[in-house]
């Protein structure tokens, strides 16, 4: 495949699909307003309608963060920079409070807490190294040059090309088409970079000034954006059913705009905070790790008795989540969360609950405290999507992850009462034996993300 497609081809098969009206200022031209600073100490400043970041010696890479996610898009801005300083724009970028691992084709990569990490639209003009890979895509953090670099593209050529189009010390245009796993590049009208990658699907974006340690002459060098605007593209994918799925019964038990069909386990409305609803995502915010202590936690307002549920989540480094069925709010008016049999959602490397327990039993994919998964189930990194499959039919309960099944009982049986009786709910008279109930989501103070929530009810 020829890379390097030309303007026509590329604006032909890909940006032609978008309205040109429907778009969203990220800077308002005055202020920083709505940003935040991460990283680095460098200065960021306001001068004629633009953003005027400013180098500054032994701190390191600085980045000025939007104030929340964007998933798919298309971004524009233009940017003019000195051409000793290198600099970027970050995309689906994100930083914990906690150090994170991506294994991706067998190599791990490992970020440190506080870290900005994910995909950066490169500002490269780099004369000396005579590179000019601006408009190229570098993964901050983690994977480094993917194109050119790993996921394509040949190093000579981009240059080559970045040489004939390159502005220097002149203001140069860049667009970016973010749609799915697809993530293509222009500058200057001319198509760049063409990658496709599905670790990181939404994230922040962010203005980078380089870390130039004790080079004093970069220091209070100056790179310049202006015109930032976004077009934020619904992934018609995500949140829908198909025919054949409707055809089998599913609805969708999250519409992925609004909370309609769910309130909060301790009261009839929705919590005011804490579950965010943002371009077909559901998150509960990272709150310090307690149990049901912030937002707390979401139940459907229907109850259920015989169904097929499937949920695509995602968790962050060191989190711990749930979904839990057959609930009932009102066993548990106390503290922590509500009582029901739990499909557990950890980061079994690094959070202390998959060490507890007994033999593994609060582990990702295990019935909570009770019956442990498979030590060969199959887990998606921390920051990838994984799906959770529940089915009860009758008083059976059975589990799937990511399609393999991890856990199959009979709620009642002599096995369930067994594993109650040396569990944490043995002090719940008929733990989990209700005939129906709500559907739980978990607030256990950790940035956990869901999507694609739908259930088959089986009960008509």
């Amino acid at each position: 495949m020829n890379r390097f497609l030309t303007p026509l081809v590329f604006i032909a098969t890909f940006g032609s699909a978008f309205a040109a009206d429907n778009w969203t200022n990220l800077f308002n031209g005055k202020d920083i307003e709505g940003w935040v600073q991460r990283g680095g100490k460098a200065k960021y400043t306001i001068e004629d309608g633009s953003i005027v970041g400013t180098s500054t010696m032994d701190t390191p890479n600085s980045f000025l963060c939007t104030g929340r996610d964007y998933g798919d898009f298309i971004l524009e801005y233009e940017f003019k920079v000195d051409p000793r300083l290198n600099s970027g724009v970050q995309i689906r970028s994100n930083s914990y409070p906690t150090a994170t691992e991506l294994e991706w084709q067998g190599k791990k990569y490992k970020t440190g807490a506080n870290v900005v990490h994910g995909l950066q639209i490169e500002i490269d003009p780099n004369p000396k190294q005579n590179r000019w890979w601006a408009a190229g895509i570098y993964e901050e953090g983690r994977r480094g040059w993917l194109y050119p670099g790993i996921l394509g593209g040949n190093g000579k050529e981009f240059t080559d090309q970045g040489r004939k189009i390159f502005k220097q010390e002149d203001w140069n245009k860049v667009r970016v088409e973010a749609i799915g796993d697809s993530i293509k590049t222009t500058l200057n009208g001319t198509p760049c970079a063409e990658i496709k990658d599905s670790v990181t699907p939404s994230g922040f974006i962010a203005l980078q000034v380089h870390g130039i340690g004790k080079e004093k002459e970069k220091d209070g060098t100056q790179v310049r954006w202006r015109n930032l605007r976004i077009q934020e593209v619904e992934d018609k994918t995500v949140n829908t059913l198909t025919d054949e799925e409707k055809s089998a019964g599913w609805k969708l038990l999250w519409d992925g705009k609004t909370s309609d069909g769910w309130r909060s386990a301790k009261g009839p409305d929705f919590p005011k905070a804490g579950w965010k609803m943002d371009n077909g995502i559901l998150t509960i915010n990272e709150t310090g790790g307690a149990e049901s202590a912030a937002a707390g936690d979401i139940i459907t307002k229907d109850k259920y008795s015989e169904f097929e549920l499937s949920v695509d989540f995602k968790i962050t480094a060191g989190a711990n989540s749930g979904i839990k069925t057959f609930v009932d709010p009102s066993i548990n008016k106390g503290e922590g969360s509500a009582i029901g049999p739990e499909f557990q959602i950890l980061d079994d490397a690094r959070h202390p609950d998959a060490k507890l327990g007994r033999d593994g039993n609060r582990t990702i994919g295990s019935l909570y405290d009770m019956k442990t998964a498979p030590a060969d189930k199959k887990v998606n990194p921390v920051g990838q999507w994984n799906n959770a499959r529940i089915l009860a039919k009758g008083k059976q309960l059975t589990y799937w992850l990511n399609g393999v099944k991890t856990i199959d009982i009979e709620r009642g049986g002599k096995e369930w009462r067994d594993l109650v009786a040396i569990s944490k709910y043995k002090v719940w008279p008929n733990f989990g034996e209700l005939p129906e109930g709500h559907i739980l989501l978990q607030d256990h103070g950790n940035q956990v993300f869901y999507k694609n929530i739908k259930i088959r009810d089986l009960s008509k």
